[in-house]
């Protein structure tokens, strides 16, 4: 507990100016590219007012959008900009829907070069101002809710900005450190204590440190980079989810879709001027051939026989590339070692790599002499060049066959934290549980909505049935889960409601849209359909509501898509013809009893406590930069997180298992057998998935006779 908060607090500055590049980018290359960035524009524009699911007029109104999201996506902490900037920049405040529609780039390249020349002013900030002891006796404030701070008057003021900034980062390592030295002198009295002194300058030499890291990674960012940060404020401006996506962003979406790449199955992490092997995918090519560790550096890249290249000092993105490459073909990697600090050349035959936490799993447990199994569908993911490779529904199917065969009786289907995927395998999956019938409607601009349906008859799954939700299931979880809830097949249990991304994107190359054009430009994720359940309402904004609402930490934030700006609004269309399976003789009698062991459960009490307790730190945003105070307010706040340490601390006596036909696979994959082995130690101490195997075990189905009378 007291890590979390500290975090918050010593380090919260930091992390917000980093989240100002990591989703963006900037510098080092300037070089323009006014063809391209005129005909992405062009293109853009044309694909958006003719094919978004929104009728958006590009106006006053639009303009004003667009400038507001530009300028708060270079600089969200108000750290580079100051009003005299603004005022400058306001003069096309209501002009950007005017040069968009004539290719012109002039507010972008105005506040594009400002902002370059800004972050050369940023490096000389934080060093002078990191050189010399802050005065922590001095009263004042720093306050770091960005949405409502003014930006600095001049550049004097922006630089006072940085003081609190750098300082907050300061004094928050400065009071662990003091924390960590009095815990050391309470096990050893010969312990060497350090001075305020010495702990306040080892502190600034440490954010120093992540500074110019911070700044080596910025100064890799090229104009391509930043000129994305403009397109998506202008696609942004339609809707949140309409974006556009550089070639290698589209790269790592496909990835993410369809749980593989070909490689070596390495994640590599920057460090500096190096690559570092950060982490080895199990069972990829990289952990089979078995020279290669976490740690190691990549000094050198070489394709085959061919000369290699030094790939010091290029940028993660660039070094990657070369990395990386087709099933098959060889690459040798000049590391150096982490144990040793030995230099050696290794070779590894790249391969289809899964990253297999990414794809279905399950696990088997006893309750009261009755076998249940909970399956774990992180998201609907499928990869849509290759038809014949594994996809959620596939797997989900495979998954539900073998669990039958060890006489499973009763099934959760964990869609925790599930942000969604694919629409197909979404319908697909919601087949395998009912007779056939409508899944959900799809509805384009202007258009009446079409239905979608699952036509298969075979039920894969006809037993009880229990989907566990929460807070961040999103998009085609929330088909899923809407579906099986409107065909009365499932208990919904979990947070109060669901994500509630009621929309559907396409992914559109942009280059077939200008084919004559040589380079790549990129592409459009566009909304072009709202989803709506077979009821006829629409999970946008709403989401899915639990049958059984459980707290959770998440309870009282603004974490849902009600809460992001621009979001479209709820609507319904008509019902569709859908018969309700009404699969169980006592589903009222079983929400009823859980909802009361909930409401009378002090482990759920304690967590709803600990949500509004979060809600309201959520909302302080003012820190002391004074030491005394600092240290004042970090203590209460710690002895009131005190009250929360317990918070999840909770432990059935259920013991979790693997299906047998992954058993056989742990012999050779001792790294597949140590993560389940997690996961199941996990899933004891998981007070929702006990809760729903309390649900599951208390469901009774009808008789088949009963079904057929209702």
């Amino acid at each position: 507990m007291n890590i979390k908060f500290k975090f918050s607090t010593a380090l919260l500055a930091f992390a917000l100016l980093v989240n100002s590049f990591v989703a963006n980018a900037s510098d080092k290359n300037t070089v323009l590219d006014p063809e391209k960035d005129k005909v992405l524009i062009l293109v853009l524009k044309n694909i958006l007012t003719r094919g978004h699911f929104v009728v958006k007029d590009m106006n006053d109104e639009f303009s004003e959008q667009v400038f507001n999201s530009f300028i708060d996506g270079l600089d969200p902490s108000k750290r580079y900009f100051t009003q005299e900037d603004l005022k400058e920049f306001s003069q096309y405040k209501y002009e950007i829907d005017n040069q968009l529609l004539q290719d012109d780039l002039t507010f972008y390249k105005l506040v594009y070069s400002r902002f370059l020349a800004k972050i050369k002013n940023a490096k000389s900030y934080y060093g002078t101002l990191l050189e010399q002891p802050f005065n922590f006796r001095k009263k004042e404030t720093i306050d770091i809710d960005y949405e409502k701070v003014l930006y600095a008057e001049n550049d004097n003021q922006l630089i006072d900005y940085w003081r609190k900034q750098l300082k907050l980062q300061t004094i928050g390592r400065v009071q662990e450190q003091t924390e960590l030295q009095t815990a050391k002198v309470k096990k050893d009295e010969n312990f060497k204590v350090k001075s305020f002194a010495t702990l306040e300058k080892d502190a600034r030499t440490e954010v120093l440190k992540n500074m110019e890291e911070l700044y080596l990674r910025i100064e890799e960012l090229e104009h391509d980079d930043w000129f994305s940060t403009f397109l998506n404020s202008v696609v942004g401006a339609f809707d949140p989810h309409t974006t556009y996506m550089a070639p290698r962003i589209k790269e790592r979406f496909d990835q993410s879709m369809s749980g593989k790449l070909e490689g070596i199955g390495a994640r590599l992490q920057k460090k500096g001027i190096y690559t570092h092997i950060f982490e080895l995918v199990s069972g990829g090519p990289a952990w089979k051939q078995g020279e290669l560790e976490a740690g190691d550096i990549i000094l050198k890249v070489a394709q085959g026989d061919e000369e290699p290249l030094d790939i010091v000092g290029m940028r993660l993105d660039d070094a990657i590339k070369f990395i990386k490459g087709k099933k098959g073909t060889e690459v040798r990697l000049t590391v150096k070692k982490k144990l040793d600090g030995s230099t050696k050349v290794i070779s590894i035959i790249r391969d289809v790599v899964q990253l297999d936490e990414t794809f279905v799993k399950s696990s088997i447990v006893e309750k009261d002499g009755k076998k249940y199994a909970i399956i774990d569908l992180p998201s609907f993911y499928i990869d849509f060049q290759d038809e014949n490779s594994r996809d959620s529904a596939k797997d989900m199917e495979k998954e539900i066959e073998r669990l039958k065969v060890e006489n499973v009786t009763g099934l959760i289907v964990d869609l925790r934290n599930n942000g969604g995927g694919s629409l197909k395998t979404a319908i697909e999956i919601s087949g395998l549980f009912i007779d056939k019938g409508p899944i959900v409607q799809v509805k384009y601009r202007g258009e009446n909505p079409i239905i979608k349906e699952d036509i298969d008859s075979q039920i894969q799954w006809d037993g009880s049935l229990v989907i566990l939700v929460n807070e961040f299931s999103a998009s085609a979880s929330e088909i899923f889960a809407a579906a099986m809830q409107d065909y009365k097949r499932a208990v919904i249990l979990g947070g109060n409601q669901t994500y509630g991304k009621g929309t559907v994107q396409n992914i559109l190359p942009i280059n077939q849209f200008y084919p004559n054009y040589e380079k790549d430009l990129g592409y459009l994720k566009m909304t072009i359909q709202k989803f709506y359940r077979v009821n006829g309402g629409s999970t946008q904004k709403e989401g899915v509501y639990s049958d059984i609402a459980m707290p959770s930490r998440y309870s009282y934030m603004k974490v849902g898509e009600r809460d992001l700006e621009g979001a479209l609004a709820w609507d319904k269309v008509p019902k569709a013809k859908y018969t309700q399976t009404n699969s169980y003789a006592n589903f009222a009698d079983v929400v009823y009893s859980s909802k009361q062991r909930i409401a009378s459960n002090t482990n759920f009490k304690l967590i709803n406590e600990y949500a509004k307790w979060l809600k309201k730190n959520q909302e302080e945003n003012s820190y002391s930069l004074n030491f005394k105070k600092f240290f004042k307010e970090t203590e209460e706040k710690e002895n009131e997180a005190e009250k929360f340490k317990s918070v999840f601390d909770y432990k059935s006596n259920l013991t979790y298992s693997s299906p047998k036909y992954e058993q056989s696979l742990f012999k050779n994959n001792k790294d597949l057998a140590d993560k389940r082995m997690a996961w199941h130690k996990n899933l004891s101490k998981d007070m929702y998935v006990s809760e729903a195997l309390n649900v599951l075990s208390e469901l009774k189905l009808k008789s088949k006779t009963e079904i057929v009378k209702n």
